[in-house]
């Protein structure tokens, strides 16, 4: 980084919108496993990240599309899957990282989203992090109730639930098991998260 009285020239990333110097240093000034979330459209990514003098090192790397093969057929972008998916990376990394500090980049919470839906999961699994209760979609919405709900609503509109729910339908699968299908998974995954 250049300096001078009048300019200072500022780093790459900072430049490029993609780091957020200022935050990522009170994560590391934390000491604990950054607990990194980085969300797509149709997947999330989850990695427990340890900072070294070298680079970091990570410990361990999750995605949403893992679901698929614990017995998820469903979406991976919808709120039931990130609660999932934050729940399989949390029993992966139980054993190796008691606590950490959740790290969302530069992206900001939403209640109800994904992202706290996601963080959830992680907490739910055992790993000890620190989140506020009042960020939570309900349990209804975590469940894929409030999916099942609607379609089941909708369902005497032919032509809107099948608009709606077209990708669920194409892969004959009904939006009205989602819950049933919520629970055998989530009890697979406590029962034997790899």
């Amino acid at each position: 980084m250049a300096k001078s009285k009048t300019y200072t020239t500022s780093f790459k990333r900072r430049i490029a919108g993609k780091t957020d110097y200022k935050k990522r240093l009170s994560y590391l000034k934390s000491g604990k496993v950054r607990l990194v979330i980085r969300l797509s459209t149709n997947n999330i990514i989850f990695q427990a990240v340890q900072y070294e003098m070298d680079g970091d090192k990570i410990i361990s790397t999750t995605k949403a599309s893992e679901l698929k093969k614990v017995g998820w057929k469903y979406s991976t972008g919808n709120i039931p899957s990130a609660y999932l998916a934050g729940l399989l990376f949390g029993t992966k990394i139980k054993d190796k990282v008691k606590e950490g500090i959740i790290d969302i980049g530069l992206n900001s919470i939403t209640k109800g989203t994904r992202l706290p839906a996601a963080i959830k999961g992680i907490a739910d699994s055992g790993v000890s992090i620190k989140y506020g209760e009042g960020i939570l979609p309900s349990e209804d919405t975590i469940s894929g109730k409030t999916i099942a709900n609607f379609a089941t609503k909708l369902a005497s509109e032919t032509e809107k639930y099948q608009k709606q729910f077209s990708k669920y339908l194409k892969d004959n699968q009904k939006p009205e098991d989602i819950p049933k299908q919520f629970e055998q998974v989530k009890n697979k995954i406590l029962g034997g998260g790899k």
